[in-house]
Protein backbone atom coordinates (compact mmCIF):
# COMPACT_ATOMS: atom_id res chain seq x y z
CA UNK A 1 0.00 0.00 0.00
CA UNK A 2 2.74 2.44 0.91
CA UNK A 3 4.44 1.83 -2.45
CA UNK A 4 1.58 4.00 -3.78
CA UNK A 5 1.05 6.29 -0.79
CA UNK A 6 3.79 7.43 1.52
CA UNK A 7 3.15 6.86 5.21
CA UNK A 8 2.55 10.59 5.68
CA UNK A 9 0.06 10.73 2.78
CA UNK A 10 -1.88 7.72 3.99
CA UNK A 11 -1.98 9.01 7.58
CA UNK A 12 -3.28 12.37 6.36
CA UNK A 13 -5.95 10.60 4.30
CA UNK A 14 -7.04 8.56 7.33
CA UNK A 15 -7.28 11.69 9.49
CA UNK A 16 -9.30 13.53 6.85
CA UNK A 17 -11.61 10.54 6.38
CA UNK A 18 -12.18 10.25 10.12
CA UNK A 19 -12.93 13.95 10.55
CA UNK A 20 -15.21 14.09 7.51
CA UNK A 21 -17.10 10.87 8.29
CA UNK A 22 -17.57 10.83 12.05
CA UNK A 23 -18.35 14.48 12.75
CA UNK A 24 -22.10 15.27 12.83
CA UNK A 25 -23.66 16.17 9.51
CA UNK A 26 -26.83 15.52 7.50
CA UNK A 27 -25.97 11.85 6.92
CA UNK A 28 -25.13 10.95 10.49
CA UNK A 29 -28.08 12.97 11.81
CA UNK A 30 -30.50 11.13 9.54
CA UNK A 31 -28.92 7.76 10.38
CA UNK A 32 -29.47 8.45 14.07
CA UNK A 33 -33.01 9.74 13.63
CA UNK A 34 -34.10 6.94 11.30
CA UNK A 35 -32.77 4.24 13.64
CA UNK A 36 -34.32 5.89 16.70
CA UNK A 37 -37.71 6.08 15.02
CA UNK A 38 -37.69 2.98 12.82
CA UNK A 39 -35.09 0.70 14.41
CA UNK A 40 -31.65 -0.28 13.14
CA UNK A 41 -33.09 -2.41 10.34
CA UNK A 42 -35.24 0.53 9.26
CA UNK A 43 -32.13 2.71 8.91
CA UNK A 44 -29.83 0.22 7.15
CA UNK A 45 -31.00 1.17 3.67
CA UNK A 46 -29.90 4.76 4.33
CA UNK A 47 -26.63 3.62 5.93
CA UNK A 48 -25.89 1.70 2.72
CA UNK A 49 -27.05 4.53 0.46
CA UNK A 50 -24.55 7.03 1.89
CA UNK A 51 -21.32 5.28 0.78
CA UNK A 52 -22.84 4.31 -2.57
CA UNK A 53 -23.89 7.89 -3.31
CA UNK A 54 -20.62 9.37 -2.12
CA UNK A 55 -18.62 6.76 -4.03
CA UNK A 56 -20.38 7.75 -7.24
CA UNK A 57 -19.80 11.42 -6.47
CA UNK A 58 -16.12 10.84 -5.71
CA UNK A 59 -15.71 8.91 -8.95
CA UNK A 60 -17.18 11.87 -10.85
CA UNK A 61 -14.86 14.26 -8.99
CA UNK A 62 -11.87 12.10 -9.89
CA UNK A 63 -13.05 12.20 -13.50
CA UNK A 64 -13.17 16.00 -13.51
CA UNK A 65 -16.85 16.79 -12.93
CA UNK A 66 -16.20 18.18 -9.45
CA UNK A 67 -13.93 20.86 -10.87
CA UNK A 68 -16.71 21.79 -13.31
CA UNK A 69 -19.17 22.20 -10.42
CA UNK A 70 -16.80 24.65 -8.72
CA UNK A 71 -16.00 26.46 -11.98
CA UNK A 72 -19.69 27.13 -12.79
CA UNK A 73 -21.20 29.34 -10.06
CA UNK A 74 -24.78 28.74 -11.21
CA UNK A 75 -24.36 24.97 -11.06
CA UNK A 76 -22.69 25.17 -7.67
CA UNK A 77 -25.47 27.42 -6.34
CA UNK A 78 -28.15 25.12 -7.74
CA UNK A 79 -26.65 22.11 -5.96
CA UNK A 80 -26.17 24.13 -2.78
CA UNK A 81 -29.73 25.49 -2.60
CA UNK A 82 -31.41 22.25 -3.67
CA UNK A 83 -29.50 20.54 -0.87
CA UNK A 84 -30.56 23.19 1.63
CA UNK A 85 -34.21 22.91 0.54
CA UNK A 86 -34.10 19.11 0.85
CA UNK A 87 -32.58 19.23 4.33
CA UNK A 88 -35.21 21.73 5.47
CA UNK A 89 -37.95 19.52 4.05
CA UNK A 90 -36.54 16.53 5.93
CA UNK A 91 -36.31 18.65 9.09
CA UNK A 92 -40.02 19.51 8.85
CA UNK A 93 -40.95 15.85 8.37
CA UNK A 94 -38.80 14.86 11.32
CA UNK A 95 -40.12 17.59 13.62
CA UNK A 96 -43.71 16.50 12.93
CA UNK A 97 -43.16 12.83 13.84
CA UNK A 98 -44.37 12.50 17.42
CA UNK A 99 -44.85 8.73 17.66
CA UNK A 100 -42.95 5.67 16.54
CA UNK A 101 -46.03 4.58 14.61
CA UNK A 102 -46.07 7.77 12.57
CA UNK A 103 -42.40 7.39 11.76
CA UNK A 104 -42.83 3.74 10.78
CA UNK A 105 -45.76 4.55 8.52
CA UNK A 106 -44.92 7.47 6.30
CA UNK A 107 -43.86 10.66 8.02
CA UNK A 108 -40.17 9.82 8.33
CA UNK A 109 -39.19 7.66 5.39
CA UNK A 110 -36.03 8.42 3.43
CA UNK A 111 -35.73 5.83 0.67
CA UNK A 112 -32.50 4.22 -0.48
CA UNK A 113 -32.35 6.27 -3.68
CA UNK A 114 -33.21 9.48 -1.83
CA UNK A 115 -30.22 8.71 0.39
CA UNK A 116 -28.03 8.27 -2.68
CA UNK A 117 -29.34 11.50 -4.23
CA UNK A 118 -28.75 13.42 -1.00
CA UNK A 119 -24.99 13.00 -1.45
CA UNK A 120 -25.16 14.90 -4.75
CA UNK A 121 -27.10 17.73 -3.08
CA UNK A 122 -24.54 18.09 -0.29
CA UNK A 123 -22.02 20.76 -1.28
CA UNK A 124 -19.82 19.57 1.61
CA UNK A 125 -19.59 16.17 -0.09
CA UNK A 126 -18.52 17.81 -3.37
CA UNK A 127 -15.85 19.83 -1.59
CA UNK A 128 -14.57 16.71 0.18
CA UNK A 129 -14.44 14.83 -3.12
CA UNK A 130 -12.50 17.70 -4.68
CA UNK A 131 -10.14 17.92 -1.72
CA UNK A 132 -9.27 14.23 -1.88
CA UNK A 133 -8.93 14.35 -5.66
CA UNK A 134 -6.63 17.38 -5.57
CA UNK A 135 -4.55 16.21 -2.63
CA UNK A 136 -4.12 12.52 -3.34
CA UNK A 137 -4.94 11.82 -7.00
CA UNK A 138 -4.51 14.73 -9.39
CA UNK A 139 -1.29 14.86 -11.39
CA UNK A 140 0.03 11.51 -10.10
CA UNK A 141 1.43 8.91 -12.46
CA UNK A 142 -0.13 6.13 -10.36
CA UNK A 143 -3.56 7.83 -10.22
CA UNK A 144 -5.51 4.62 -10.94
CA UNK A 145 -3.73 2.72 -8.17
CA UNK A 146 -4.34 5.60 -5.77
CA UNK A 147 -8.01 5.73 -6.76
CA UNK A 148 -8.31 1.95 -6.25
CA UNK A 149 -7.11 2.41 -2.64
CA UNK A 150 -8.86 5.68 -1.83
CA UNK A 151 -12.35 4.77 -3.04
CA UNK A 152 -12.93 1.65 -0.88
CA UNK A 153 -11.28 3.40 2.08
CA UNK A 154 -13.69 6.33 1.88
CA UNK A 155 -16.63 3.98 1.32
CA UNK A 156 -15.71 2.04 4.46
CA UNK A 157 -15.52 5.23 6.52
CA UNK A 158 -18.88 6.38 5.17
CA UNK A 159 -20.52 3.06 5.95
CA UNK A 160 -19.12 2.49 9.45
CA UNK A 161 -19.61 6.08 10.61
CA UNK A 162 -23.29 6.01 9.66
CA UNK A 163 -23.69 2.50 11.07
CA UNK A 164 -22.27 3.75 14.38
CA UNK A 165 -24.69 6.66 14.52
CA UNK A 166 -27.57 4.36 13.54
CA UNK A 167 -26.59 1.95 16.34
CA UNK A 168 -26.67 4.83 18.81
CA UNK A 169 -30.11 5.80 17.50
CA UNK A 170 -31.39 2.24 17.85
CA UNK A 171 -30.18 2.12 21.46
CA UNK A 172 -32.16 5.29 22.13
CA UNK A 173 -35.28 3.72 20.63
CA UNK A 174 -36.09 1.65 23.72
CA UNK A 175 -35.86 4.74 25.93
CA UNK A 176 -37.88 6.85 23.51
CA UNK A 177 -40.59 4.22 23.29
CA UNK A 178 -40.54 3.19 26.94
CA UNK A 179 -42.84 4.08 29.84
CA UNK A 180 -43.07 7.42 31.62
CA UNK A 181 -39.67 8.41 33.02
CA UNK A 182 -39.30 11.32 35.47
CA UNK A 183 -42.78 12.46 34.50
CA UNK A 184 -41.97 12.63 30.79
CA UNK A 185 -44.20 10.51 28.56
CA UNK A 186 -43.07 8.56 25.50
CA UNK A 187 -44.58 10.92 22.92
CA UNK A 188 -43.01 13.93 24.60
CA UNK A 189 -39.55 12.36 24.72
CA UNK A 190 -39.76 11.35 21.07
CA UNK A 191 -41.05 14.77 20.08
CA UNK A 192 -38.12 16.46 21.86
CA UNK A 193 -35.64 14.08 20.26
CA UNK A 194 -37.04 14.48 16.75
CA UNK A 195 -37.17 18.24 17.07
CA UNK A 196 -33.58 18.24 18.32
CA UNK A 197 -32.50 16.20 15.30
CA UNK A 198 -34.54 18.52 13.06
CA UNK A 199 -32.71 21.49 14.58
CA UNK A 200 -29.39 19.84 13.70
CA UNK A 201 -30.55 19.50 10.09
CA UNK A 202 -31.61 23.15 10.03
CA UNK A 203 -28.25 24.18 11.46
CA UNK A 204 -26.49 22.07 8.83
CA UNK A 205 -28.58 23.70 6.10
CA UNK A 206 -27.66 27.13 7.45
CA UNK A 207 -23.97 26.19 7.46
CA UNK A 208 -24.23 24.94 3.87
CA UNK A 209 -25.81 28.26 2.91
CA UNK A 210 -22.79 30.11 4.28
CA UNK A 211 -20.25 28.21 2.15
Amino acid sequence: MFTTFTAAEFTALLLLSTAASFTPGPNTTLSTALAANRGLRGALHFVLAVPLGWGLLFTLCAGGLGALVVALPLLRSAIQWLGIAYLLWLAVKLARASSLGEADASRLNVTFWQGVALQFLNIKAWMLGLTVTAGWLAGREDVLARFAITLPLMLAFGFFSNLLYAAIGSLLRDWLGGPVVAGVATAQRLRWFNRGMAAVLVATAAWMGSL
